[in-house]
């Protein structure tokens, strides 16, 4: 009894949060893979025009076959709807500047180009800054 209670309770709450019919509730439940079911909840939590569970299946297909969400690199998760056309594609590559890695890539894997790397002067938080890293060096040579 206590396992039928808890399976009612939770197609209540399904019904409930994502505004479903019984039966596509059933279906969402018994779905096989759990990380799909995470992923179709949230289609249907999301997306105002999912609103069936065979509507968020079909989406969540559409969105596997899709060749641009193909995974390019198992080290940093870039798809091929990612690639990088200025460089060899991948957010593995940290000295490239290009437009997409800028977009895609990490906050810690930012580079400025611009900016010093150490006090980070003429960067874009602070362009107008001038960089006094080395004057030390300068002055000990000079002396």
């Amino acid at each position: 009894m206590p396992k039928d209670h808890a399976r009612k309770k939770a197609l209540a709450n399904l019904k409930t949060n994502l505004g479903i019919k019984h039966a596509c509730a059933v279906a969402l439940l018994d779905h096989p893979d759990p990380a799909e079911r995470d992923l179709l909840e949230e289609y249907l939590e999301t997306y105002t025009d999912v609103t069936t569970y065979r509507e968020a299946v079909d989406y969540l297909r559409q969105q596997q076959n899709d060749p641009r969400n193909q995974l390019l690199c198992e080290r940093c998760g870039w798809t091929v709807g990612m690639i990088c056309p200025e460089c060899s594609g991948c957010g593995c590559v940290y000295g490239c500047t290009g437009w997409r890695h800028d977009e895609w890539a990490h906050e810690e894997d930012r580079i400025d180009p611009v900016g010093c790397p150490d006090c980070g002067a003429g960067c874009g938080e602070n362009p107008y800054a001038e960089c006094c890293c080395w004057d030390d060096d300068e002055e000990d040579e000079a002396a």
